[in-house]
């Protein structure tokens, strides 16, 4: 057998094989079962979920992609070139394609979106978050303004050599990517300056910064003006889709920073006993050279993140 070919590669010849949707589990199972799973070179604990991922960010991205997505309960994917000789998955397609589907009215407050954040951040970005209660922090009246929501860390344990990583900590070099996110329930011109020089104020000391919402409005002259203000300021904007996490998207990238604003973390470390133990946590899985997932907010799979916003 050949060896080392993508998981992309992997999900279309097992749907170019079976002919039908499937989910991303199914299409795992199904290379258990005739062992074509020993064509992807991978030790992740959750290939499925890498996979789905993967397939995601194609259907969104490349307009040339091989996949599409028909079925959203559960979630399936097919090819885009077997669809049209397959009448009842191409009638799926086109009743999809002109379905309508009226707004739905979830009663949620912003901290219940952090899970969804999670989820988004550590599949698509590799980056672990941690939440931070601004109630704990010393002095609580402005700490709305001093420190972000969540914040996160991207490690390169998994990609860089041990002899790297020692090498690096003996230069003092940044090994690390500090993010930091500042979550709204939607945004819109009544409430998107207040919003994003939030984000500004508690974000701007981190390597990216992000505000993100699980509403946007999709006016022309606020995307303009919410384009503008993230070009000028580095803020990137995240849209996180509630019904689908997997769909959720950056709608516009973060500036990256080089250098962290030491007084504002030494700031925020000395208001606030969460953040303190974040740069606890990663100072010692940094030295030790091993992420223990644990203790960082746990990722919850989509299905379930979905469930827990159902009214």
């Amino acid at each position: 057998m050949a060896k080392n070919i993508s998981f992309l590669e992997l999900a279309r010849k097992i749907l170019l094989e079976t002919k039908r949707p499937m989910t991303v589990e199914e299409i795992w199972d199904y290379s258990i079962n005739t062992g074509y799973y020993e064509l992807v070179n991978t030790k992740g604990k959750t290939p499925w979920r890498t996979m789905g991922a993967q397939i995601y960010v194609s259907i969104r991205d490349k307009k040339d992609s091989y996949f599409i997505k028909i079925d959203s309960k559960p979630k399936k994917f097919f090819l885009k070139e077997l669809s049209n000789t397959n009448y009842e998955i191409n009638q799926i397609i086109k009743d999809e394609e002109t379905e309508v589907e009226e707004p739905k009215n979830f009663s949620f407050n912003e901290r219940e979106l952090h899970p969804f954040i999670t989820y988004y951040a550590n599949t698509f970005m590799n980056v672990y978050t941690k939440t931070i209660f601004h109630e704990k922090s010393s002095k609580k009246t402005y700490a709305q303004w001093l420190h972000p929501d969540l914040v996160g860390v991207y490690f390169p344990i998994d990609d860089w050599d041990s002899e790297v990583l020692d090498f690096g900590m003996i230069l003092g070099s940044q090994l690390i990517k500090i993010y930091s996110f500042e979550v709204k329930k939607e945004l819109t011109f009544s409430n998107l300056r207040e919003s994003f020089f939030q984000a500004v104020s508690n974000s701007s000391w981190a390597n990216e910064g992000y505000l993100v919402a699980a509403k946007i409005s999709q006016d022309d002259e606020f995307i303009t003006e919410l384009k503008r203000l993230s070009a000028s300021f580095g803020i990137g904007i995240i849209k996180l889709d509630i019904e689908d996490p997997d769909a959720s998207d950056v709608m516009f990238p973060a500036k990256f920073r080089s250098n962290l604003d030491w007084d504002t973390v030494n700031k925020i470390s000395n208001q606030n006993p969460d953040f303190r133990a974040f740069l606890r946590r990663v100072k010692n899985d940094l030295s030790n050279k091993e992420i223990i997932k644990a203790m960082y907010d746990k990722v919850f799979d989509s299905d379930r993140l979905v469930n827990m916003l159902k009214p």
